[in-house]
């Protein structure tokens, strides 16, 4: 991690940064963040990042009184601390303290915010071209849970899942719903390609609405392809041509594998190798250079 970072509004090294023990991320999970890219000195897409932690707040109750200008500035801070023009950005923001039992009292006000920037470590270059091997997720996403569609801290879930893909050998694993509907994978969005046309699960399934997902979307309709976000059962998948998942560290990633059974032909498809160009042409008009 960064060596400085920011903190409530100051740089500081990143052992002096400390969390109330009161702090509501720390004592209930409650809390949102965000992963970024910063290519070239600039932060990719930042506006649509900040606008889906605001929404979440907003829609979570959560009490935090943060702008997007006060958040951008904090990235740029600490980019600028730790000498960083390429890098992998975390933003956490909780409410702070937050009542307990039995208090009468007002509260204290004070929003946690902490952002570090680090070297970004990509994934396997034999991954991009060969692709991944993903496996079914053991858990199930429900569309009552209230934290669904939203990034937070209550993330053991997610690490538990992927803690399963590793120990069956797999670099992902792809969460169903309640009503065995294809969600998304635990770190990333999930797209497929069935009959020549890119197919993603709806923002309702539900499913985080991600920024590299917006983008896929974006520069795929622009090129020409044919777009749908609809429903995926187990069978659409599995006899999907191409599989390929979405995140903004892992950028477009194919998947060639779901456990024992091979996607398409096995190798790469040529939508994804299209639709991985487009992407980073869109970084390179967004942020200055090439992918």
């Amino acid at each position: 991690m960064s060596s400085l970072v920011f903190f409530n509004g100051k740089i500081l090294p990143a052992a002096e940064a400390r969390v109330s023990a009161f702090d509501a991320g720390f004592t209930h999970a409650a809390g949102l963040f965000e992963t970024l890219r910063v290519y070239n000195g600039r932060i990719m897409r930042f506006g649509d990042h900040a606008q889906r932690l605001l929404a979440s707040a907003k829609a979570l109750h959560m009490a935090v009184d943060v702008t997007a200008e006060y958040l951008e500035q904090g990235i740029r801070e600490v980019l600028a601390a730790n000498k960083l023009d390429e890098a992998r950005v975390r933003l956490t923001v909780t409410p702070g303290p937050i009542p307990k039992p039995g208090d009468t009292g007002e509260v204290p006000p004070g929003v946690t915010t902490v952002i570090t920037a680090e070297p970004v470590r990509m994934y396997p270059p034999e991954l991009y071209k060969q692709g991944m091997r993903v496996c079914i997720c053991p858990y199930r996403q429900n569309r009552l849970d209230p934290l669904a569609g939203h990034k937070t801290l209550a993330y053991l879930p997610r690490l538990l899942a992927m803690k399963d893909a590793a120990e069956r050998k797999c670099n992902e694993s792809l969460w169903f719903n309640t009503d065995n509907r294809l969600a998304e994978g635990s770190v990333c969005n999930v797209f497929t390609v069935q009959k020549g046309v890119v197919v993603t699960p709806p923002l309702d399934t539900p499913v985080l609405p991600g920024t590299v997902r917006k983008a896929v979307i974006e520069v795929a309709k622009a090129a020409g392809m044919s777009v749908e976000e609809r429903s995926i059962d187990i069978n659409e998948l599995l006899g999907s041509e191409e599989v390929f998942l979405t995140g903004s560290v892992l950028e477009i990633m194919p998947v060639t594998a779901i456990e024992r059974h091979e996607v398409g032909t096995g190798e790469v498809g040529a939508v994804t190798r299209r639709l991985r160009e487009l992407y980073a042409e869109l970084v390179g008009r967004e942020c200055g250079r090439n992918g």
